[in-house]
């Protein structure tokens, strides 16, 4: 019998990524889809009484609350789905015995730093977002449940609002745009994240209590090294100006540096990533048709 893997969160961008590669998998697993209107996890009874019936034995968390900006103001909301949320599937997974992914983000950093973070970093978050997914992280270590806690960042993909779809909507608009220069990080591309995930599915064995994992397509850029990049491979004609984090404020703090240390990651699932680039290149024709068919 294939074991049950619940999904929550399947409508948002890394949950329809895990749709889309799902049917190379249904030979390993079953997958089980909710998004709020099917699981409410800020029902602790709810999420029971679901893994009861569904005879759920892993359980991907890709729900919470990503509005980095407007979590400045609707603090409460953020904790509920990024803290409370996660307690409540950490404990109802460790009753049952079920494995848990749970993603958090490079939020958990200040950002400070100058060499990649490392998954036993300092965590010192510096914006309400980054305060509540550490708090989800803490939950879950808390618990007692088998779980590995994935961080990523800059994710992005054909489905949902994402930078890339930002930059190409505002080359239609305008013909200069002014991006931040001095953020650094890493492109992610969900559907990497995605396989990833189901990798650590397949070897959830060698994890024993609570582990952490950094997640990352490979290299380091800035967010206008990126936007750049997205503007050339699509033959926008839009002019990119960097700019300072200081001439383009924002609610919420960002951290200025986000790079991952992966080599936790690459070596205890054996796994070989991609390039930023690569994965761009990839996938970017499905970005741009998916963005003309939304503007119809």
């Amino acid at each position: 019998m294939l074991p049950n893997i619940l999904i929550t969160g399947a409508n948002g961008q890394l949950g329809r990524s895990l749709r889309e590669i799902a049917p190379f998998y249904t030979d390993r697993f079953r997958f089980i889809w909710t998004d709020v209107a099917e699981l409410d996890i800020t029902d602790k009874q709810a999420i029971n009484t679901f893994i009861t019936q569904n005879n759920v034995s892993v359980v991907i968390n890709a729900a919470g609350y990503t509005a980095v900006d407007k979590a400045e103001s609707d603090e409460e909301t953020a904790y509920l789905l990024n803290e409370t949320a996660v307690r409540n599937l950490a404990e109802v997974a460790r009753d049952h015995h079920a494995f848990l992914i749970h993603i958090s983000t490079d939020y958990v950093f200040d950002g400070n730093g100058n060499t990649p973070y490392s998954t036993d970093s300092e965590a010192n978050p510096i914006s309400v977002y980054g305060k509540s997914k550490w708090a989800g992280e803490v939950a879950v270590r808390e618990s007692g449940v088998r779980a590995a806690i994935v961080r990523t960042a800059w994710l992005y993909s054909p489905y949902g609002q994402n930078f890339v779809k930002t930059m190409l909507r505002l080359a239609d608009t305008r013909e200069t745009i002014r991006v931040v220069s001095d953020q650094i990080g890493c492109p992610t591309l969900a559907k990497d994240l995605a396989r990833f995930l189901l990798c650590i599915v397949e070897q959830n064995d060698k994890i024993d209590t609570v582990d952490t994992f950094h997640f990352a397509n490979q290299g380091r850029i800035s967010w206008y090294d990126f936007a750049c990049a997205i503007l050339q491979t699509a033959q926008k004609k839009c002019t990119v100006i960097p700019i300072t984090t200081q001439e383009y404020p924002t609610p919420a703090k960002r951290p200025n540096f986000s790079v991952f240390d992966l080599s936790k990651s690459l070596q205890f699932f054996h796994i070989e990533l991609p390039e930023w680039k690569e994965s761009l290149l990839n996938v970017l024709p499905q970005i741009i048709r998916n963005y003309e068919n939304e503007k119809k």
